[in-house]
């Protein structure tokens, strides 16, 4: 499983890196982020994995998330994949930010065309961690996920169906609830099927409802983040959350939008909740 190295910088003591490879899941190039903390000179180092929101590359967080302080101070190395597949072969709707590039909402798609390369489930759960284990100084032994709004559903989503391999899950502002968020429920119509009944295992609430457990969540939201109400529902999770016994700290941030202004407040709380599971 080879990969390229686009570029590399020394940060903190540590290494932020971004690379591609060819992808068999997503059958295109795909291009991700790595922060490699310090300490991995000396031993293998747990691993966070970001999964990005709509419209976002591996670049928004890498740019504005400011992770890397904190990262290396705690010994963590950062993953932090693309949203979507790439590419002239790819289709895509290009007046929709909602579907297609930037917007894969980390499922794997099964409804032509979509199906050949809309498959950022497999990607993330199994081609790139694959990579990863082969490329970096990571112990796969312990592992966290976090993400923002689309990604923070595909965190919530990836957690729930892999307990026994995540240590620790949070998120921020995620889309809890997808299969009745006007952000998208026509995106998994495309690509998955008009058949609601599919669209279970993609949906956070959705899964607890048939079972899925997970033994602590964090989730940060804004109060003043315009897409609550229609978008993100929070109270929907605490609902299922309470309902199936899961811990839940939903912390409600006053006057707090959807913008990476919020997610590099509250950042390093997050990093220092997954690092205190991980250690």
């Amino acid at each position: 499983m080879s990969m390229k190295t686009v570029s590399t910088a020394k940060s903190h003591g540590g290494i932020q890196g971004v690379y591609t490879h060819a992808s068999a899941s997503c059958a295109c190039d795909m291009t991700f982020a790595v922060f490699v903390p310090p300490q991995a000179a000396e031993a293998p180092c747990p691993v966070m994995w970001y999964l990005s929101g709509l419209t976002c590359t591996h670049q928004n967080v890498m740019d504005k998330g400011e992770y890397r302080r904190l990262a290396a101070e705690l010994g963590l190395i950062v993953v932090c994949p693309d949203t979507s597949p790439r590419g002239e072969t790819v289709p895509d709707d290009a007046q929709d930010w909602q579907f297609g590039s930037g917007a894969g909402f980390y499922v794997d798609a099964t409804q032509a065309p979509y199906d050949a390369h809309y498959r950022m489930y497999s990607y993330v759960t199994e081609e790139l961690p694959a990579l990863i284990a082969q490329n970096f100084p990571a112990d796969m032994n312990r592992q966290g996920i976090f993400g923002h709004s689309m990604g923070g559903h595909g965190a919530l989503t990836v957690a729930l169906k892999n307990p026994k391999r995540f240590k620790s899950c949070s998120a921020f502002a995620p889309i809890v609830s997808p299969s009745t968020s006007d952000w998208s429920k026509k995106a998994f119509e495309r690509y998955l099927g008009a058949d609601e009944d599919a669209w279970r295992v993609h949906d956070a609430c959705l899964l607890i409802e048939d079972g899925h457990r997970f033994g602590e969540i964090m989730v940060d939201q804004g109060t003043a983040d315009g897409f609550l109400e229609e978008g993100l529902k929070p109270w929907l999770l605490e609902e299922a959350c309470k309902k199936a016994g899961i811990s839940l700290t939903l912390r409600m941030q006053e006057g707090y939008d959807h913008s990476y202004f919020f997610i590099s407040t509250f950042m390093e709380d997050h990093l220092r909740w997954h690092a205190q599971r991980l250690a």
